[in-house]
């Protein structure tokens, strides 16, 4: 039984609702790669989505992200949530693959169905976040998942991209690494909902909290929020259940007043614009070389009888005359 406006459901996506880990993890590695014939599970599976909490953890290499994690996913998994991890790691040039393999450095039983873990390859992608992220997450959420923890790439750049997935972003930085100040520079002050100072049993923790913390009291806020900071230590597990109580903070605080609507309308406004990206560049590509309207501008251009300018308004009024639609 489907819902109304809701495609049926595919082999796929019923042995995700029936909770086949396996089956899962076959659709994750489809799309990862870009495998079109997803697409139709993927749309299945969207009305059963929404309702897991998508929590964001970000930062600069070498601040414990993957260990405080661990630290979150013992705390997740005594409250009695069904915890799933996406982490995404920078691409290796050579394969393609995941270079620092998150699965390895996190932990879980084996016998644990509770717990799913998953790295991903950033692929490139620039804003430390893969561009399948999102369908994965949403995967994980249909497949009864409650929690979400999405780890970002971290190395050096701004994992601002974490905002367009997570209701919730945590920043973690530790003592030393640098002047607070700069989180300011990087921008990831304007996308922390939680700054998570780490490894606090190192001398300068309390510190930079409170450095953090009049920095939050001198930003403007962001729909009314300041971001909370919380110091804790993967090691000796000191400060888990507080940063967890900040996640659950700015959670209640995005229920009130439609915020929450609010944001996930925004998020979703960002995918869509992507898709169609996505979509009108596949179709450019495939006509570059086969289009006689398309290589006649490439002739133009090459003359220099038009400007890159004027045949992107040429090409762009083309499609949009193009009365054929998105196919069902």
């Amino acid at each position: 039984m489907t819902r109304r406006g809701s495609v049926p459901a595919t082999p796929g996506a019923r042995a995700v609702l029936n909770g086949d880990r396996r089956a899962l993890a076959r659709l994750i590695t489809r799309v990862e790669g870009r495998d079109p014939s997803v697409v139709p599970t993927l749309r299945s599976l969207y009305p059963r989505t929404g309702r897991a909490r998508v929590v964001g953890l970000t930062g600069p290499l070498g601040v414990g992200k993957s260990s405080l994690i661990n630290a979150l996913l013992q705390h997740l998994r005594a409250e009695g949530h069904q915890v799933a991890v996406v982490a995404v790691d920078p691409t290796s040039p050579f394969s393609g693959g995941s270079v620092l393999g998150d699965r390895i450095r996190l932990d879980r039983r084996a016998d644990d169905t509770g717990v799913f873990i998953r790295s991903m390859a950033s692929r490139g992608h620039s804003g430390g976040v893969a561009a399948a992220t999102r369908e994965v997450v949403r995967l994980l959420d249909a497949a009864g998942f409650d929690v979400v923890l999405v780890e970002t790439v971290g190395s050096g750049q701004v994992d601002v991209e974490i905002r367009d997935i997570a209701s919730t972003s945590i920043v973690v930085l530790v003592p030393h690494l640098g002047d607070e100040v700069q989180t300011l520079k990087a921008g990831l002050f304007e996308i922390a909902d939680v700054f998570c100072v780490n490894k606090g049993d190192l001398p300068g923790a309390e510190s930079a909290s409170r450095d953090l913390l009049e920095l939050a009291g001198l930003g403007p806020g962001r729909e009314g929020w300041r971001p909370k900071v919380v110091t804790t230590s993967a090691r000796d597990g000191t400060g888990i259940a507080p940063l967890w109580a900040a996640v659950n903070a700015h959670e209640t605080y995005l229920d009130s007043d439609g915020r929450r609507a609010a944001g996930e309308r925004r998020r979703l406004g960002h995918e869509l614009v992507e898709l169609v990206r996505e979509r009108v560049a596949r179709d450019l590509e495939e006509r570059l070389d086969s289009d006689v309207e398309v290589g006649t501008l490439l002739d133009q251009l090459a003359t220099r009888a038009i400007d890159p300018y004027v045949a992107a308004e040429r090409l762009f009024a083309t499609l949009r005359a193009d009365p054929t639609g998105p196919k069902e």
